[in-house]
């Protein structure tokens, strides 16, 4: 296995998260704007890129134990940061770009999801102050603990 194999992979990686970076930031606009159709949409999109990230980062961590084999580094973490501390050249260059270039895009990416994150959990609490505003208390269905008793009267009146 070669490093450029590796880069590909990482560099596929880089394109399928900056999609996801896309449709996370296009459900920001859709929960401002309480679309929930369009919501539903987006998740089936997200679901699918995380499937496809799944499988292309099973190959890389292949890709990456099998150079690692080639190498006879076995016992070592088998890191792309590992890579780089045994590689050298421009493949290395190239692989730090790779690299870098995806460590940016998860990092935007963790960012807007935590947004997102963020505003489901306002959107949550909103609809949780509704809910307790229009549900009536038993307090004040009885309204309030007022018994009035009427007088007790017997049905023998003594100062008559």
């Amino acid at each position: 296995m070669t490093i450029g194999t590796i880069i590909t992979l990482m560099n596929k990686l880089t394109q399928l998260h900056k999609s996801l970076l896309t449709v996370s930031q296009t459900k920001t606009e859709a929960l401002k704007h309480n679309e929930t159709d369009e919501m539903q949409k987006l998740l089936q999109q997200e679901r699918k890129h995380v499937q496809a990230v799944k499988q292309i980062e099973k190959q890389r961590t292949e890709a990456a134990a099998e150079w690692f084999k080639q190498k006879g580094h076995t016992g070592q973490d088998e890191t792309v940061s590992a890579m780089l501390e045994l590689h050298s050249g421009e493949e290395k260059e190239e692989l730090q770009r790779a690299y870098e270039a995806l460590i940016f895009v998860l990092s935007d990416l963790k960012q807007q999801e935590a947004l997102n994150a963020e505003l489901i959990q306002q959107s949550m609490q909103f609809i949780s102050l509704s809910l307790n505003t229009l549900e009536p208390s038993i307090q004040s269905l009885n309204y309030g603990n007022q018994k009035q008793e009427a007088p007790k009267r017997s049905l023998f009146d003594s100062k008559a």
